[in-house]
């Protein structure tokens, strides 16, 4: 099988039975399985992509402190006793300052469109602003329900729940308090979006956690060593591509990918002096790639030029951050 094109899944339970479920019946015998998508919607930094991987057990997404971190729209799929519920992953919503900014936006305001509910996961820790007053004007338009979760629980609030929302002017929408990184208050959120989401069938397989392929998931580690290692404008102006990825007859997984910046000066500074910082890259990612995919990876780093790639269309298109219409 090629894993370059192979999806991944995660072995739950190999003795765990086939369930009916995909017929609307729950595993136990009863009626109203459920199953639903769901947006999670915010502004950058506010923890979107820690909350989907605590929830999912298994790092599949990158984090960062550096802002606008995520880029595309993400598949994370959750399977109960009760209900499956798949998550889309969106990019923060923010100011944006090339074409790239704002693809990321439309990304994340088209997903209104394709979800049963919105969570909009909300920083406590900070105070609410103008950039919080736009998503919620934003989500009041979509016609949506909307949970709103209050991250960061286990830190001091700039807030309670109820100023924030009446400040939003949306003081009657559903909220809950949790800790994406303590893993507090998930239990109650899970509760209230099965709750949420109709009866359906299942659409996946139990097994599967994600729509993405190894690839990608393997290029975004590189991104997010990127994202920790370099400084400045330098990760923001990089995208990574993975050029070719195949096992070899020892069990070493061969993957080769490009690191793209915009400007010759940003090769040099990827590199670094004597390729010191392009092996810390290949060090820190290395790690993750061989635990995610339970082989040893040799990994060949090349850094190119793609001159202002951000604000190319076809280059966006390209690295795939413009979406095909729905």
């Amino acid at each position: 099988m090629n894993i370059c094109l192979m999806l991944l899944t995660k072995i739950i339970s190999v003795t765990r039975k086939q369930t009916n479920a995909n017929m609307g019946l729950r595993r136990d015998g009863m009626k109203e399985y459920r199953s639903g998508f769901i947006g999670v919607i915010g502004r950058p930094n506010v923890g979107k992509s820690t909350l989907l991987n605590k929830l999912a057990g298994e790092k599949l997404l990158i984090v960062s402190t550096k802002p606008q971190t995520t880029r595309e729209r993400i598949r994370v799929i959750l399977t109960t006793d009760r209900a499956q519920l798949i998550f889309y992953d969106t990019p923060g919503i923010h100011k944006p300052l090339h074409k790239l900014g704002e693809q990321m936006n439309k990304m994340a305001l088209t997903t209104f469109k394709l979800v049963d509910v919105l969570l909009w996961l909300v920083d406590a820790t900070q105070p609410p602003g103008r950039g919080d007053a736009w998503v919620a004007e934003a989500l009041k338009k979509s016609g949506r329900p909307v949970l709103v979760a209050f991250n960061k629980s286990d830190l001091k609030p700039a807030s309670t729940p109820e100023e924030f929302l009446a400040q939003m002017a949306v003081a009657d929408w559903p909220w809950v308090q949790v800790s994406a990184l303590t893993g507090e208050g998930l239990p109650e959120l899970l509760t209230r979006l099965e709750k949420a989401v109709p009866e359906g069938p299942q659409y996946y397989p139990e097994e599967m956690i994600t729509d993405r392929p190894e690839s990608f998931i393997i290029t975004e580690y590189i991104r997010e060593a990127v994202l920790n290692l370099a400084q400045e404008e330098i990760p923001h102006s990089t995208a990574v591509v993975m050029e070719e990825m195949k096992e070899r007859p020892n069990g070493m997984v061969y993957i080769r990918v490009s690191i793209l910046v915009e400007k010759e000066s940003q090769k040099k500074i990827v590199i670094g002096r004597e390729g010191s910082l392009l092996k810390n890259i290949g060090q820190l990612s290395r790690g993750q790639i061989e635990e995610f995919l339970g082989k040893k990876v040799y990994l060949d780093l090349w850094v190119k030029t793609r001159k202002d790639w951000r604000n190319s269309l076809p280059a966006l298109r390209e690295l795939g951050y413009i979406e095909r219409e729905q």
